[in-house]
C-alpha cells in the first residue's frame, strides 16, 4: 500500500525544512518575551532615575531619588519574571540536560540578583546619595548583561548575546560619565533599543 512506502529523500527533506521554519518561528515568537520586558523595565525605571538627576545635578521632576529606584527595581522584578516565563515556554517539553541547563540558569538569576541587592544594601551607606543610585543601577545592569550573555552561550542565541554585550558597553560608559547620563544612555539606548529589537524579532517570526 501507498501508506507504508518509506519516504522519498526529497519528502524527508521537506518535513525537516517545515520542521525547521516552524522551530524557527516559535524561538522568535518566544524571544518577544526575552526583549520587550526588560526594555520596558529599563525606559521607565532609568527614565525616573534620568529625571531625578539631570545632566546638570539638578532635577527635572519632583521625583526622590528612592522614589525612582524603586520604580527600577520594581519594573526590573517584573520584567524578571515575564522572561523566566518567556524561557519556560522555549524549553517547555524538553527534557534531560538541556532542562536543567535551564533550571540552573534560572537558580544563577535569582543568585545574582540576591547578591546584587545585599551588595547594595551594604555599601549604600558609604557613599553619596547619587552615587548610592549609580552604585544600585549600574550593579544590577551589571547582573543583567552578564547572564543574557551566558543565556546567549547557552542556547547559542545570537541576539540574547549581543544585547547583554551591549548593555555592558553602555553600562560602562554611563559609569564613567555619572548618575544622570548613565540613566539617560540607558533610558535609550537600552530601554529604547530591547523594546525595538523585541518587536523586530517578533516580525520576523
Amino acid at each position: 500500500m501507498d501508506d507504508d512506502r518509506a519516504p522519498t529523500p526529497e519528502e524527508m527533506l521537506r518535513v525537516m525544512e517545515e520542521q525547521r521554519a516552524a522551530t524557527t518561528k516559535y524561538l522568535y515568537g518566544a524571544s518577544l518575551m526575552l526583549y520587550l520586558p526588560w526594555g520596558v523595565a529599563w525606559l521607565l525605571g532609568f527614565t525616573a532615575l534620568f529625571l531625578h538627576y539631570g545632566l546638570d545635578g539638578q532635577s527635572y521632576a519632583p521625583i526622590s531619588q528612592m522614589q525612582a529606584v524603586g520604580v527600577l527595581m520594581g519594573t526590573q522584578v517584573v520584567a524578571g519574571a515575564i522572561v523566566a516565563r518567556g524561557i519556560a515556554r522555549m524549553n517547555r517539553g524538553v527534557r534531560g540536560e538541556t532542562s536543567d541547563r535551564s533550571a540552573m540558569y534560572g537558580y544563577a538569576w535569582f543568585g545574582g540578583m540576591a547578591l546584587m541587592v545585599v551588595l547594595c544594601v551594604r555599601m549604600s551607606p558609604q557613599l553619596p546619595p547619587q552615587e548610592t543610585g549609580l552604585l544600585w543601577a549600574a550593579t544590577s545592569m551589571l547582573v543583567v548583561s552578564v547572564l543574557y550573555m551566558a543565556g546567549g552561550a547557552i542556547w547559542l542565541n545570537w541576539p540574547m548575546f549581543f544585547l547583554g554585550a551591549w548593555a555592558i558597553a553602555v553600562n560602562v560608559l554611563g559609569v564613567l560619565l555619572g548618575a544622570g547620563w548613565h540613566a539617560l544612555l540607558t533610558a535609550v539606548l537600552l530601554g529604547g533599543g530591547s523594546i525595538v529589537a523585541g518587536l523586530w524579532l517578533r516580525r520576523c517570526a
